[in-house]
C-alpha cells in the first residue's frame, strides 16, 4: 500500500514539473512583387499561404509576407537575410524576375529550401522547388466564351511581359476565341510591364477605341483595364485570383490560382527531409486552377 501511494506521488511529481514538448512550428518567408491586395499574382500566393495555415492551424503554420518589392535588388536582400538567419523552413521568391537570385542563394545555402516561380527550372539543386501554371488552360476557356459572347467580333488583351504564365494565358485565351469564332479579331497589346497601371488602361483605352466589346489581361496591372471596361459597357475575363467584385458585373469568367496545391506537397516533402528538387505545375485537372463565374 505504503509502495503504491509512493510511486502515485512520484508520478504526480513528475507530471508537475516535466515541461511539455512543443511542436515544431513550420516557417515560411515570401517575397512578391506587388501588394497582398492586387486581385492578381501576389494575392494568389498570400491567398494559398493563408488556406495552408487555415488547414495546419496558426500554431503549426506560420508566415512572413514581404509585398511590393518588385525590384529584384530588395527583394535579394530580404531573400539573403531570411536564408541566413536560419529561422525559416522555407523561403519563397514569388516571381519568375528572381530566379538568378535564387538560384545563387541556394547554392550558398544549400540547407534551406527555397521555392520560385513561374517557372519549370530547379538549376538542379535539390534544395529548390519550382512552381508554375498551366495558364492557357484556363485561357482558352476564357477565350472560348469570350469568341461566342462578343458582339463587335473584336476582342482585345492586355499583356504585360511575354514571358512564364501571363505568354501562356494570352496564347490559351486567343486559341479559345479561333476555337469558337475564327472571324473574330484579338488584338493583343504587351505593355512591357507588370505594374503599370496607366500605360495599361491607355492600352485599354485603345482596344475600346477600335471596337473591342470584351476585354481581358494579366498580372497586377489590370485594375486600369478593369476600370475602362465598366466606363465603356464591354465585358472583362480575368485570370491568377477573381476580379468579380471590382468589375462590378462587368466581368464574365475568372482562373483563380490555388498555389496551396503546390504548397501542401513541398510543406510535407520538407517535413519529410525533402528540401527540393521537384517542378510543380497548377492545371484545372489537380485543382490547382479554378474557374470561377461571375453571376
Amino acid at each position: 500500500m505504503k509502495k503504491a501511494l509512493l510511486l502515485t506521488l512520484i508520478v504526480a511529481l513528475f507530471a508537475g514539473v516535466m515541461p511539455t514538448i512543443a511542436q515544431d512550428v513550420f516557417r515560411v518567408a515570401a517575397v512578391a512583387p506587388s501588394a497582398t491586395n492586387d486581385l492578381a499574382f501576389s494575392q494568389s500566393m498570400y491567398d494559398a499561404l493563408m488556406a495552408i495555415q487555415m488547414q495546419m492551424g496558426e500554431d503549426n503554420f506560420q508566415f512572413d509576407f514581404q509585398d511590393g518589392t518588385f525590384i529584384v535588388d530588395d527583394a535579394a536582400v530580404a531573400l539573403r537575410e531570411w536564408a541566413a538567419s536560419g529561422d525559416y523552413d522555407l523561403v519563397i521568391a514569388h516571381g519568375s524576375q528572381f530566379g538568378s537570385v535564387v538560384e545563387e542563394l541556394a547554392a550558398e545555402f544549400p540547407e534551406v529550401s527555397f521555392a520560385w516561380g513561374t517557372d519549370h527550372n530547379t538549376f538542379g539543386l535539390d534544395n529548390v522547388s519550382a512552381y508554375t501554371a498551366a495558364a492557357d488552360q484556363g485561357g482558352f476557356v476564357n477565350g472560348v466564351m469570350a469568341g461566342l459572347m462578343t458582339e463587335s467580333g473584336v476582342i482585345g488583351v492586355v499583356g504585360p511581359i511575354e514571358v512564364g504564365d501571363a505568354k501562356l494565358y494570352v496564347d490559351g485565351f486567343v486559341a479559345g476565341v479561333g476555337a469558337s469564332n475564327p472571324e473574330a479579331t484579338v488584338n493583343v497589346v504587351y505593355i512591357q510591364s507588370f505594374s503599370d497601371v496607366p500605360l495599361a488602361t491607355e492600352a485599354a483605352e485603345t482596344h475600346i477605341a477600335n471596337g473591342a466589346d470584351i476585354l481581358t489581361g494579366t498580372a497586377q496591372m489590370v485594375v486600369g483595364p478593369i476600370a475602362i471596361t465598366i466606363e465603356n459597357g464591354a465585358r472583362w475575363f480575368g485570370t491568377q485570383a477573381s476580379q468579380a467584385e471590382l468589375a462590378q458585373g462587368a466581368g464574365v469568367s475568372f482562373q483563380v490560382y490555388k498555389w496551396d496545391v503546390v504548397l501542401s506537397d513541398i510543406v510535407a516533402n520538407i517535413q519529410a527531409g525533402n528540401l527540393g528538387g521537384q517542378s510543380y505545375e497548377l492545371t484545372l485537372a489537380n485543382g490547382g486552377l479554378v474557374m470561377e463565374f461571375d453571376g
